[in-house]
C-alpha cells in the first residue's frame, strides 16, 4: 500500500510537471498559447489549466493557472505583444488571479455536475466553457476596473464607449475561446482520465 501511494504521488508529480512544462510553452512560444488578432490574441493556455482541473483536481488547475499567470507577468516584462500587454499583465490582481480562478472555476464545476449525475462528458464541456468564461470576464473586468482610460487610448475608443468595445471582445474572443474549450477540453481530459489511475483522480 506504500509502494502504490508512492507511486501515484510519482505519478501525480509527473504529470502535474509536463502539464507546467506544456503552460510555459503556451506562454513563450508564439501561436501555441495565443493567437494574435490585430489588436486582440485567441487565448488556447486556458484549455490546458481546465483540463489539470477535470483530470487531477481544482487546486492542481489552479496551480497550473498560477504557472500561467505568473509566465505571463514575466512576458509581460521581457518580451511583450504590445506596449499595453506591458502595462496591464504586470499586475498580478490580472495577470495571475483571473488564472488561478480558472482551475478551481473548472474543477469544482465538474465535480458538482457529476454529483448531481449529469454524464461524464457533458460535465466536462459545461465545466470548460465555465472555466473559459471566468478568465475572460475576470480579466476584462479587471482591465475596466484598473485601466479602463489606457485600455480606451489603446482601443482607441472614447472612454464611454470602452464598455461596448470589451462586449465586443467577449462576443469574438470570449465565445470561442469557450466553444474551444468545450470541445477540446472533454476529448484531451476523458483520453487522460484512461490511463491516470484512479487513486490520484
Amino acid at each position: 500500500m506504500v509502494h502504490m501511494t508512492r507511486q501515484n504521488k510519482t505519478y501525480r508529480l509527473v504529470l502535474l510537471s509536463i502539464l507546467t512544462a506544456i503552460i510555459i510553452l503556451q506562454t513563450f512560444v508564439p501561436m501555441l498559447g495565443n493567437i494574435p488578432i490585430g489588436v486582440f490574441s485567441l487565448t488556447l493556455i486556458h484549455i490546458t489549466v481546465i483540463i489539470t482541473a477535470i483530470v487531477l483536481g481544482p487546486w492542481e488547475g489552479a496551480l497550473i493557472g498560477g504557472f500561467w499567470g505568473v509566465g505571463s507577468c514575466l512576458r509581460a516584462y521581457l518580451s511583450p505583444y504590445s506596449p499595453i500587454e506591458m502595462l496591464i499583465f504586470t499586475n498580478p490582481l490580472v495577470a495571475v488571479l483571473p488564472r488561478v480562478l480558472v482551475g478551481l472555476a473548472a474543477g469544482y464545476s465538474y465535480r458538482f455536475l457529476r454529483k448531481v449525475k449529469l454524464p461524464d462528458i457533458p460535465s466536462m464541456a459545461l465545466s470548460a466553457v465555465f472555466g473559459a468564461v471566468t478568465n475572460t470576464v475576470l480579466v476584462l473586468g479587471l482591465i475596466y476596473i484598473f485601466y479602463r482610460q489606457p485600455y480606451a487610448n489603446f482601443l482607441h475608443v472614447s472612454f464611454s464607449g470602452l464598455l461596448p468595445a470589451l462586449l465586443l471582445i467577449v462576443v469574438s474572443n470570449g465565445i470561442p475561446e469557450a466553444i474551444a474549450a468545450g470541445v477540446i477540453a472533454p476529448i484531451v481530459s476523458k483520453a487522460l482520465r484512461r490511463v491516470v489511475p484512479e487513486s490520484i483522480k
